[in-house]
């Protein structure tokens, strides 16, 4: 990512330090992940410890500090989303994308992710993707939406 970029942001709060959490958020909505010299960049003009930014980074799950794909995909395997057939559905997803769940694609176009639950159990089995949930999936329905996404 582009260092300028990163001041940007930056700037855009005033370069405070107590908006960490924020920029971090926004960088990572442009760059899909937070490379370390992003990182580096933020401490420097936040005046805020390294150390603390990487904990920061790698205590909360919405953080990445590796690359992932410009469409997530999370597939739920909850109960209710279990029993109507979610490994299906992520089978599916895998045999599309070529990648399963945690990983991403050479391509950087797709990361798969497994969640516990989306939320909306009388849909399932579910699939999100890029925050557009698709419900009452099939294996014949997944792989139609994920044309869409290619």
């Amino acid at each position: 990512m582009d260092i300028a970029r990163v001041d940007e942001i930056v700037e855009r709060h005033k370069a405070d330090a107590s908006a960490l959490i924020q920029i971090l958020l926004d960088i990572q909505a442009e760059n899909h992940w937070l490379p370390k010299t992003a990182l580096e960049r933020v401490g420097e003009r936040l005046q805020v410890p390294f150390t603390r930014i990487q904990h920061i980074a790698t205590f909360y799950k919405a953080f990445s500090l590796v690359p992932k794909g410009r469409n997530k995909i999370h597939v739920c395997m909850g109960t209710a989303c279990h029993v109507r057939g979610a490994q299906r559905v992520l089978d599916t997803v895998q045999g599309a994308t070529g990648v399963g769940p945690g990983e991403t694609d050479v391509d950087l176009n797709f990361s798969v992710e497994t969640v516990n639950c989306l939320g909306c159990c009388a849909l399932g089995p579910v699939l999100e993707i890029n925050g557009k949930t698709h419900g009452k999936m099939t294996t014949a329905a997944t792989a139609d939406v994920l044309k869409t996404y290619e």
